[in-house]
């Protein structure tokens, strides 16, 4: 009977756990934050095939034509060996377009929260007092109080 009850109980315990955890995760996975990421990280992949084609279709054929350079070239090495120099610029391309985009979005962030942080600081000053109001409120103060006496 003992072990039977202490069985129930084990298992009661794990339960309550098991459901503390569940609730816990349910909570994390739902909050704005995670969202938010999951979002832009879909989007971000979504971009990244954007600027892939940008670069293949568009890009390496201009540079292409420029230079006479032929951005998808290989250098042999031996046998079925090959070193793509073409690949790589093809990389290097689309992180430096992704870090151009990325670095654009950020400034504009910032701009638009510094303005939100204007509006908050120019209210703050509206709320206070000026020196002229807090002087004027002393000595009508100390005239109040010479007029009791």
């Amino acid at each position: 009977m003992a072990n039977e009850n202490k069985a129930k109980d084990l298992a009661a315990a794990g339960a309550k756990k098991a459901g503390g955890f569940l609730t816990e995760f349910k909570e994390f996975a739902l909050k704005g934050n995670v969202m938010d990421m999951a979002i832009g990280v879909i989007i971000g992949g979504a971009f990244q095939d954007i600027v892939t084609a940008l670069t293949e279709n568009f890009i390496n054929p201009i540079i292409g034509c420029i230079g006479g350079a032929e951005v998808e070239g290989k250098f042999h090495l031996m046998g079925n060996q090959y070193i793509n120099y073409g690949a790589f610029l093809t990389a290097v391309i689309n992180f430096l377009i992704m870090a151009f985009v990325l670095f654009l979005l950020m400034k504009g962030v910032k701009s638009i929260m510094e303005l939100g942080k204007k509006k908050e600081v120019e209210a703050e000053a509206a709320a206070e007092p000026s020196k002229e109001e807090v002087l004027l409120t002393e000595i009508r103060d100390l005239l109040a109080e010479q007029n009791k006496k």
